[in-house]
Parts: structure tokens; sequence; C-alpha cells
């Protein structure tokens, strides 16, 4: 399993501790970014790490803005990407059970380490359910509507 991970300015804080959880637990990751606090624009971010993510490159993303908000609407824009803003383990664990969510967003301003370690090990380890969950995945990805 390959992780991509990324944030904003926002949500470096709490990155770097993911990283640290990440590497610890010896699971395969790519940090794309940033590498501090200095301001950026967190839809470059999201973009990037869904991207990665749909070309194949990774089977999961974390991405981390200040509330995780604006990251996720940013990553569900690229095609394939499903991007969940996950508060607590029952989110992270459905995100993945009925939704296949292939991105986990989390807010670096309100979560704290101990709650994000538990939803990246639930959203980490929770299998797609697949059946009738599959038709509602797809048809979210035909949605081209503008």
């Amino acid at each position: 399993m390959s992780i991509a991970v990324a944030s904003d300015h926002a949500g470096y804080p709490l990155k770097k501790l993911i990283i640290e959880y990440l590497t610890e637990k010896k699971i395969d990751f790519h940090d794309y970014g940033v590498f501090s606090e200095e301001r950026v624009d967190y839809p470059d971010f999201g973009v990037l790490v869904a991207r990665e993510v749909v070309a194949g490159k990774h089977q999961f993303g974390i991405i981390i803005c200040g509330t995780g908000i604006g990251i996720s609407m940013a990553a569900n824009k690229i095609t394939g990407a499903r991007a969940a803003l996950c508060c607590n383990e029952y989110m992270a664990e459905m995100a993945r059970r009925h939704n296949n969510a292939n991105l986990l967003a989390l807010g670096g301003r309100t979560t704290t380490i101990d709650l994000a370690v538990r939803m990246i090990d639930v959203f980490l380890n929770t299998e797609f359910e697949g059946g009738r969950h599959t038709l509602r995945v797809d048809k979210i990805h035909a949605l081209t509507e503008r």
C-alpha cells in the first residue's frame, strides 16, 4: 500500500505528525508538500494528490488544510477522486465501506493527532463493500453537469 500525503500551510503541523506516524508504522508514503507554514493555496495540493491517486501511483491519499473542506472540494474536481472529509472514525469507515473513498481529507485546525491516527487506521483498513454501493459510486462518477 502506498499513500500520497499533502497539505497547505494550515495543515502542515498535523501533516508533520501524520508523516511521523506513517514512518513509525512503516507505511509507504510520498510527501507532496508543503514543507513549511508559508502560505500556499490548498487547491494546488488537493488536486496534485488526487491526480497521483487516480493515476494509480498511490492507493490512497491523505490531504489536509485548515478545516479539510477546501482541499476536499478541490480534490473532488478530479475525475476518479473520491475525497471524504472525515471528523470521526465512523465517517472514515463509511467513506471506505460505502463510498469507496480514495482520499481522506482532514482539518489541521480541527483534528488532533490522536483522532487523525484513529481515522487513518480505520480508513486504510476498511474494505469497500461493493454491491448496491457500486452503483451509487458509478452514478457519482457519471456526473458531469456544468
